[in-house]
């Protein structure tokens, strides 16, 4: 054995120690812990606090189920299947094929799209919802995904039920190109019937939101809620920044920054949405719906803003 070959032994064994002494990403995903602000926490404790930092109260991404579980109640809710297109229409291939990425995404997410539409019911007021998983190819909308959307619109106008929708997401998907692309005109179209049916159609951002999702279907609601520290954007921070010349505050993008400047009318944290849409969709659609006359009327104050966007 000459020294570059003992070189070369040696180089495996030190990539071997190092491989076991890392954990690798499927072992962490698989683990009982995740980390957040002051470093390891338990994923059960974090479950039990609405995926919400117990600290730092960051919340965090998750999956649609999980959004549909605190949203309506575990279990309360029906999933409604929605249209699967052809998966892979331009023969899409790059470091990987586009059918092996979808079916990595299928096996990491247990879904078939990027959205998962449901109905359910809060307070005896029916209501269709749609939420985005950002794990499924980075919540990026396809052909699939703008089906699923107007599949709900079109779900929600049937039955005569407000449609809430929570967005989030890095855009259109690069690997269907211009199909992807026109989703925003066909998703903007669903959602100009809903509001010719004089249905509320109230959106909730949550992190992130970003380039053709937040340019199209997303900007469109009656209300606009985000919940707390969301990134709500088009283009990204570091192009915007070299675009402008101009150094940009350390909040821009984020849910309060948006709110501030308009484009948000409330931010809500993740344990009141479910009250304050119920409360709101009481209002728009002249109901009672288990509030009393005393909260209703408190509440009526504090949505009269909203209403009056809303009308």
């Amino acid at each position: 054995m000459n020294w570059l070959t003992k070189i070369k032994v040696l180089g495996d064994k030190i990539k071997k120690n190092i491989a076991k002494k890392f954990p690798t990403k499927e072992e962490i995903a698989n683990s009982d812990w995740t980390s957040c602000c002051s470093g390891p926490l338990l994923k059960k404790d974090l479950a039990d606090n609405l995926f919400c930092c117990p600290k730092c109260d960051k919340h965090h991404r998750i999956s649609c189920r999980q959004r549909f579980d605190i949203f309506f109640g575990k279990d309360a809710y029906e999933i409604i299947e929605t249209p699967q297109p052809s998966d892979d229409p331009l023969n899409w291939s790059d470091t990987k094929s586009y059918k092996n990425r979808l079916k990595e995404a299928r096996k990491k997410t247990n879904q078939n799209c990027a959205v998962m539409i449901a109905k359910g019911n809060i307070n005896g007021i029916e209501i269709t919802a749609g939420a985005i998983n950002f794990d499924f190819i980075g919540g990026s909308c396809g052909a699939a995904e703008s089906e699923a959307i107007i599949y709900g619109v079109q779900h929600a106008i049937d039955n005569k039920n407000p449609y809430v929708f929570f967005p989030c997401g890095g855009g259109q998907r690069l690997f269907e190109s211009a199909i992807a692309l026109a989703g925003m005109t066909r998703t903007t179209l669903a959602i100009n019937e809903l509001k010719k049916n004089k249905l509320p159609y109230l959106v909730c951002f949550v992190d992130p939101c970003a380039g053709g999702i937040s340019a199209s279907f997303a900007s469109l609601g009656d209300i606009h809620f985000a919940e707390p520290g969301s990134l709500i954007a088009f283009a990204g921070k570091r192009v915007i920044q070299a675009t402008v010349k101009e150094e940009l505050s350390p909040d821009f993008q984020t849910s309060e920054f948006v709110k501030k400047h308009g484009f948000v009318d409330k931010i809500v944290h993740r344990k009141d949405l479910r009250k304050e849409i119920s409360n709101l969709l009481s209002i728009l659609l002249k109901r009672q719906s288990g509030v009393n006359s005393e909260n209703l009327n408190e509440t009526s104050e504090n949505i009269e803003p909203f209403t009056k966007a809303a009308s």
